[in-house]
């Protein structure tokens, strides 16, 4: 009986074993079920910056100024020892990795500990992503071409076709897929056999995952947003791999302000780096990057244009609230899906506006940052606020 060919790979870009340049991590597919709203919406948040969105300018500096091992990687203490004792003992078995799943929010270095998964274990990396697989055979070409110990990271697994997910689940666990040959009732499934690999799934929404595949990971962490402090140590060392003197306040000032995304936080550091050169003597002090990023539009607490239209439309217009996401989204002239995607989820992190059932409602931290007197409570005993002042 002859032996089954493994189907031709559909995305010859992805069989490099070592596709690692910084054009691989620049490749972005689009999901075609995605509404043109969260296009749009996806096109805002690429476009700020303060944005957690890696544009190809930001995948480009990310791929030079990486850390290569777990001990470069700042930040995520529990997540870096965890992932530490999971490799070690792979290693000392000879085996490969148990398959690993990043959840968290875009910049925190998912994409990076997937790079040093692959180098602790001296395995070449595949990578791809979630809306690049709509159909069964896109992910069959793929595992088909993986190597022995080879590293697949999937970015944005959730957004993984059921199909081809329902196939993964037999990969993760039994090493094989089957390839249907034929159509109709003449259909027949043919198994085909993988060497042993390492799946690092990303995914910025795990709740979107399927208990069956998320119950396939051997390993799962969650990335947490950095503090000031660990911050200040990503601008200090990617000062130093761009060759950008800065004191410690500068490093403060940017760290300060990027909202606890080391992405962001890079991103700054460079916009900063223009504004020395050009209006100082090319080093970054604390003043300095206070004027760079007043020029830029971002605050004392990261916040930028979006969001301070947003607080002010709110405070203003609605008195603080409650008012509905669609009025407020007109007041801002933005689209809806825009004010809850884009600008919400750090304001309401920020704890400066509340969710309710009634509507949106500024905090009374939303009042003092924009150093605004909120209105009286109506002592009427209805629990309203007097916008009147009666």
């Amino acid at each position: 009986m002859p032996v089954p060919q493994r189907p031709a790979p559909r995305f010859p870009e992805l069989t490099h074993p070592t596709a690692t340049t910084p054009e691989a991590h620049a490749m972005n597919w689009d999901d075609p079920t995605d509404t043109a709203a969260g296009e749009r919406s996806a096109d805002s948040a690429a476009e700020r910056l303060v944005g957690s969105a890696a544009d190809r300018e930001d995948q480009a500096v990310e791929a030079a100024l990486r850390p290569k091992d777990l001990d470069e990687f700042i930040g995520q203490e529990k997540v870096r020892e965890q992932l530490d004792l999971v490799l070690r003992a792979a290693r000392a078995r000879g085996a490969t990795a148990d398959h690993v799943l990043l959840s968290g929010a875009p910049g925190l270095g998912k994409t990076t500990l997937s790079m040093i998964i692959a180098a602790e274990m001296g395995a070449p990396i595949r990578i791809t992503s979630g809306p690049a697989i709509q159909h069964a055979g896109d992910l069959a070409a793929i595992l088909s071409s993986l190597q022995e110990g080879e590293v697949l990271f999937l970015d944005e697994i959730h957004r993984m076709s059921r199909p081809a997910e329902e196939m993964l689940y037999m990969a993760m666990e039994d090493f094989r897929v089957d390839v249907i040959v034929g159509k109709g009732p003449g259909a027949t499934a043919i198994p085909l056999e993988l060497p042993p690999f390492t799946l690092v799934g990303a995914t910025t929404r795990a709740g979107l995952l399927p208990p069956p595949l998320r119950d396939r990971f051997g390993f799962t962490a969650h990335m947490e947003f950095y503090e000031p402090t660990e911050l200040e140590r990503v601008v200090h060392r990617s000062a130093d791999l761009l060759e950008v003197e800065i004191d410690p306040a500068g490093a403060a000032e940017i760290a300060g302000r990027s909202r606890g995304t080391p992405r962001i936080a890079n991103r700054l550091l460079r916009r900063v780096r223009d504004y020395a050169q050009v209006k100082a003597d090319g080093v970054i002090t604390e003043d300095i990057a206070a004027a760079a990023l007043a020029v830029y539009e971002v605050d004392s607490r990261g916040l930028d244009r979006l969001d301070r239209a947003v607080l002010t439309a709110l405070l203003k217009l609605f008195g603080g609230g409650p008012v509905g996401l669609s009025t407020l989204a007109v007041a801002v002239g933005e689209e809806r899906e825009t004010v809850e995607e884009v600008a919400e989820p750090f304001l309401v992190r920020e704890g400066l506006l509340a969710r309710t059932p009634r509507g949106r409602v500024a905090t009374p931290a939303a009042w003092a940052h924009l150093g605004l007197t909120p209105p009286r409570q109506n002592t009427a005993g209805n629990g309203q606020q007097d916008l009147f002042g009666t």
